[in-house]
């Protein structure tokens, strides 16, 4: 008879293996280094698909274990044909997204049950930017984004609100959107 040991999870985070990589990750800071990657291809018009499949981390090539395919487009009032989310709204979806993650981890750590987290996501976006005729006064990206949560959590209010500050405080997505991060765009011609 095998025995099937089951690992103790709150909110479904493994806590025991969050820690051991924290530990790991003391030890040995270089198996923190990690390269995500994305591969996109235009479809037509505003159309593309993009394919996540591998990525390096802790010191080795790794694949997910599925591919994943996402699409974006514009929709119709933005001369597209709406065959999936633009992508400033893939912004929208990193920023709640990474938000959620990290509350989840944060909050298994510290032992506070999460009984159901939902949050809404807006961004402002004023499309004379985009089409040059906002004379250089008008941003070409969100001018502001919210993110609201509601949170149904075995804790106090203000527990609630220091595990959403953390998670912020250690939100890879949010720290790009706030403080920005060098892009370099290169090009081959066939």
């Amino acid at each position: 008879m095998t025995m099937i040991e089951e690992r103790a999870r709150m909110n479904g985070v493994d806590v025991a293996t969050l820690f051991a990589t924290l530990d790991a990750v003391k030890e040995t800071p270089e198996i923190a280094k990690f390269q995500f990657r994305a591969s996109n291809t235009w479809v037509a018009g505003t159309h593309s698909r993009s394919m996540f499949q591998g990525f390096h981390g802790a010191m080795q090539e790794m694949e997910h274990k599925a591919v994943t395919t996402v699409d974006s487009d514009h929709p119709a009032v933005l001369v597209g044909e709406d065959n999936g989310p633009t992508p400033v709204e893939y912004l929208l979806h990193g920023i709640a997204a990474c938000l959620t993650a990290g509350l989840a981890n944060i909050a298994a750590a510290r032992k506070v049950r999460l009984n159901s987290v939902t949050s809404t996501v807006e961004g402002d976006i004023d499309l004379l930017g985009i089409l040059g005729m906002g004379g250089g006064e008008v941003r070409n990206g969100y001018q502001a984004i919210r993110v609201k949560f509601e949170i149904d959590a075995d804790a106090d209010e203000e527990t609630v609100r220091e595990l959403v500050a953390q998670s912020q405080r250690r939100s890879a997505v949010y720290d790009v959107l706030v403080n920005g991060t060098s892009v370099d765009v290169a090009v081959s011609v066939f």
